[in-house]
């Protein structure tokens, strides 16, 4: 336990340092401040959340890392993290690729928290425990380039160009959310195959996810009647 805690204490002071850093001087405050409305939101829900539900250290380390990421981006603005223009120069590309480097690490990242929640809250099992957190990924995904849209839409033009951080490329969002959606079933597809190899109950779990119960009965109209009797 004490050796936990102190994982947890220097994963904290670690995107502490990252998250100082990033809000000194950034490139473009109102974009900082833009992309910051998560971290201030989920970030703190997640530390005062801890003793109801604690997620595994491995799950709190991609969700650091994740974040860590994500306001360094806040930094520069997505489109002009320097970092993202060698990634560029490496696939042949002029684009700064930082974006699209952190999008397909969201997906690949944040997709085990995200099943984690799905297992041990709503007690998903087997093909379901793999396919709500690929969902969850992929609405998220959809649902931040919204926000985006409508944020840019609002603001400044200049932050809202900055927010946006497509570059050019009117195929932006759907690339961006593609790329979430492939990390997502690259790390689910090596958490499904670690559990085919070490747990004897997979393929039973799996099947039996797909068979509804003997008392199962429709819901709609069969539900309401129930219910008014």
């Amino acid at each position: 336990m004490q050796r936990k805690n102190i994982y947890y204490t220097v994963m904290l002071v670690a995107f502490l340092i990252a998250w100082t850093w990033a809000a000194i001087n950034p490139l473009h405050f109102d974009d900082w401040l833009l992309e910051n409305v998560l971290i201030f939101i989920f970030i703190p829900l997640i530390i005062f959340t801890k003793k109801q539900f604690e997620f595994s250290l491995l799950s709190y380390t991609f969700i650091t890392l994740f974040a860590i990421l994500h306001v360094i981006g806040s930094h520069y603005t997505y489109a002009e993290v320097p970092w993202g223009v060698t990634l560029g120069e490496w696939m042949g590309t002029e684009r700064n690729m930082y974006d699209r480097l952190v999008h397909f690490l969201f997906g690949l990242w944040l997709v085990y928290p995200f099943r984690e929640l799905s297992v041990r809250i709503a007690k998903t099992k087997g093909f379901w425990g793999y396919f709500v957190p690929f969902m969850v990924i992929s609405a998220f995904a959809g649902f931040y380039e919204v926000v985006e849209w409508g944020a840019a839409a609002v603001v400044d033009p200049e932050a809202g160009a900055a927010f946006l951080g497509s570059q050019g490329d009117i195929w932006d969002a759907q690339k961006d959310m593609m790329l979430a959606m492939v990390g997502a079933l690259i790390t689910l597809g090596i958490v499904m195959l670690i559990h085919m190899l070490y747990n004897r109950h997979f393929f039973h779990d799996f099947r039996e996810s797909l068979r509804l119960p003997k008392d199962d009965r429709p819901m709609g109209e069969v539900e309401l009647e129930e219910m008014l009797k």
